[in-house]
């Protein structure tokens, strides 16, 4: 009976193991892709301040506004990053990344949402 619950302890152990590295590993997947396609223009850390923001017509979007992200839903996010700026009345010149997949998408979102400060509150959605 001891050894038997030795075991369960251990495989539960294993299994938040495993489930932590699978998040450690989207959220890089997320970074990877972020500086990717974002960084050029939003910059690395996010503050609109890539090296392609001084040429560009509008300032990219500051992602560690927190105040500002908050109020932006993940479906705004997703809609902005894979039809473009012009889909959302901002600026054409935001690419549309619609070659990207959904769950590409998805981890840029997650990765965005960790830049900004204060983090989004669980509070609905209001775009």
């Amino acid at each position: 009976m001891r050894r038997q619950v030795v075991w369960l302890i251990a495989l539960m152990f294993a299994l938040v193991l495993s489930s932590a590295e699978s998040v450690a590993q989207e959220k890089s997947e997320g970074k990877k892709l972020y500086l990717t396609y974002c960084s050029g223009c939003h910059g690395e850390t996010g503050k609109g301040d890539g090296p392609a923001a001084k040429a560009l017509p509008a300032r990219p979007a500051n992602h560690t506004d927190g105040a500002v992200m908050s109020q932006l839903s993940d479906k705004y996010l997703f809609d902005i990053i894979t039809k473009g700026g012009a889909s959302a009345k901002k600026s054409p010149v935001m690419p549309a990344w619609g070659n990207l997949k959904e769950k590409q998408v998805r981890e840029i979102i997650e990765y965005i949402r960790g830049l900004a400060s204060p983090p989004k509150n669980k509070a609905p959605e209001t775009r």
